[in-house]
């Protein structure tokens, strides 16, 4: 089979297989490496041969970076301790012990092979750590500090497994071991932050979508390359290039040139990660056909892979318990930054190994002690905590009953940032708008910036089942009418009597605004009632204000009730009592009462919710 014709098996598989995962709610990861697992076993199907470069220069830097421009840098820089705890401290950690035990237990194995066995299974995988975590619903923190860990931690590892590769074939002294790490650390640290500040200036002056995207899909290998040449740790210059470019995107890109990225490296990232993982499972035959050639003994290499996957898990579970036990008998500082035993239990079992495992162990010089038995140990291991950690992990989540992203939680944040930056617009407006331009033109500026403001408010409340919204309504005529209109110019174009760059700009401008419509979705309440528990504003009115007060109509905006009109959602001065309805509302009754009273803090009594808004303030509370 030609490489062209295996490529395109390869990425076709792959995708239909994540495709039909994600449909049946299966783990997408798990699933490709059983099937890969199969596959090898299978006589026509020829064997797929990983260069191990190709995946440690050809497939790591992109994935990487996608990972990393999606990554918050304001978080990374909060849970930097963490981090740093994981990705450096315990990959080295883990690089001993297991060593050690390899050393101990497999035969024939050198001190400094056993510490590269150590080192090649010493970080989680990005890619699984990722999916698996998202599916599980996990507390963002503990994502971020994964997703964080995953990122740093091969740097890490590849320092340590060059390290033990020196050793293998010469001597090392402990000064040449800190002085490699230190060239590799400060070496990629310096040159990421090179990489970024240079493309950084050229992205400054690129407006078309399809050249950023190019600057993008070479940044990668921009930073990995001539870091890798000189010493330093590619992996590392990379993910700070990542992170840097990400949290600059908005004002080094245009609108364009930032969908383009986004959707184009998605479409990268869910190829290459999915193609990895079956992959991972194809190389099983080739394993297992040096370990016969060896001619090693059955059962010492169950008794091997068995302890040393057993030695991989548990170190990293005493690692992260051992962390938290001293911050906790540490300053005040320290014991505030402690995780809880619930947090380190989901931290600890999700340790999944991956693409990098794989491919480090390949790397391994011909002269290593038991190099096909370490390989045999690497992917036991990898499959093992994809299999034991990756399809647990979801339940232990649940057991433990850790708080999951609250999607209404979020759309409360959500309504509350958007009016804060409508209000900006609007003020804006304001200054700008002279007695020349047309009244019509500033009416439609600002019903437009209101509109988007009242419609993230409208995701509260009652459910849409019960109350359609009028941006629910609006939604749904207009994509209706964006049909009929496509519709139309369908059946102008097989008249043939239009050019056909004119059909097509007819089609993409419709194609625009359904894609611009926003997606409405209810905000279900918790239990405990939506309140404004995450990111809340302080104003001497919130704190003032009662939680709660009688209503003077409950249930009912007594303006509507008074004019004839219907509300939408209802609110209640804090003040008087007095139940108004929201600005969706024809009414607009509960912003009219303050305008006419001036007391300054409503809440909504909408079911379910206690979310309070100073109208001074402009301050969600």
């Amino acid at each position: 089979m030609s490489p062209a014709v295996e490529i395109v098996s390869l990425l076709v598989v792959a995708a239909t297989v994540a495709g039909l995962s994600r449909r049946l709610g299966a783990s997408a990861p798990l699933v490709l490496v059983a099937l890969g697992v199969a596959c090898s076993f299978i006589g026509f199907i020829p064997r797929v041969d990983v260069d191990p470069h190709v995946i440690l220069i050809g497939l790591l830097p992109p994935l990487l970076y996608a990972a990393a421009i999606r990554t918050s840098l304001i978080d990374f820089r909060v849970n930097r301790q963490a981090i740093l705890l994981l990705s450096i401290g315990l990959v080295a950690f883990s690089t001993i012990v297991v060593g050690l035990v390899g050393w101990w237990l497999v035969p024939g194995v050198s001190l400094a092979a056993g510490l590269a066995l150590g080192a090649v299974i010493a970080p989680p995988d990005a890619v699984a750590a990722t999916a698996v975590a998202r599916k599980a619903h996990m507390p963002r923190r503990i994502v971020t500090i994964l997703e964080g860990e995953s990122l740093i931690n091969d740097a890490t590892a590849l320092v340590a497994l060059n390290t033990a590769i020196a050793a293998i074939t010469s001597r090392v002294s402990p000064a040449e071991v800190g002085l490699d790490f230190l060239r590799a650390a400060g070496g990629g640290l310096i040159f990421g932050l090179v990489t970024a500040f240079v493309l950084s200036a050229v992205r400054r002056h690129i407006e078309d979508p399809v050249l950023d995207t190019t600057l993008s899909f070479a940044a990668p290998y921009v930073a990995f390359l001539p870091a890798e040449q000189v010493g330093a740790s590619g992996v590392l210059a990379v993910v700070v290039t990542g992170l840097i470019l990400g949290h600059r995107s908005p004002v080094l890109q245009n609108a364009r040139s930032r969908i383009a990225e986004t959707i184009n490296w998605r479409t990268v990232q869910f190829l290459l990660e999915h193609v990895v993982f079956l992959l991972i499972g194809l190389q099983l035959q080739q394993i297992l056909d040096g370990v016969r050639q060896a001619h090693l003994d059955v059962g010492q290499c169950v008794l091997a892979s068995a302890a040393v996957l057993g030695a991989t898990m548990a170190v990293r579970a005493l690692w992260v318990f051992g962390s938290a036990l001293v911050l906790r008998m540490g300053t005040t500082r320290m014991r505030a930054s402690a995780w809880s035993w619930q947090a380190s239990a989901v931290v600890s079992w999700a340790g999944m190994r991956g693409v990098v495992t794989l491919a480090a162990v390949f790397l391994l010089p011909a002269e290593t002690p038991s190099r096909d038995l370490i390989r045999l140990i690497a992917f036991v291991v990898v499959v093992g905590t994809l299999m034991i950690q990756g399809l647990t992990l979801p339940t232990l989540v649940r057991r433990l009953r850790l708080p999951s992203p609250d999607s209404a939680e979020d759309a409360l944040q959500s309504a509350s940032l958007i009016s804060e930056s409508t209000q900006a617009g609007l003020e804006r407006l304001d200054e700008l708008v002279t007695d020349s331009d047309p009244p019509e033109v500033v009416a439609q500026l600002r019903a437009r910036a209101t509109r988007r403001s009242n419609v993230a408010w409208e995701r509260l409340g009652r459910a849409h089942s019960d109350l359609e919204p009028p941006a629910v309504t609006y939604q749904r005529l207009r994509i209706e009418m964006l049909v009929a209109e496509r519709n139309a110019v369908l059946r102008a174009r097989d008249t043939g009597a239009l050019d056909d760059e004119i059909l097509r700009g007819a089609l993409t401008s419709i194609d625009m605004e359904e894609s611009l419509l926003e997606r409405i979705e209810d905000a279900t309440a918790s239990p405990d009632g939506l309140s404004a528990r995450r990111g809340s504003g302080d104003c001497e009115h919130l704190r003032e204000a009662p939680s709660v007060a009688v209503a003077r109509t409950p249930g009912a905006c007594e303006g509507c009730l008074r004019d004839g009109t219907k509300w939408v959602h209802l609110r209640m001065c804090l003040t008087c009592g007095a139940v108004g309805c929201c600005d969706s509302s024809v009414g607009m009754h509960a912003d009219r009462h303050y305008a006419s009273t001036g007391h300054p803090v409503m809440r909504s009594i909408e079911p379910g919710e206690s979310w309070r808004w100073c109208y001074l303030d402009s301050l969600l509370g």
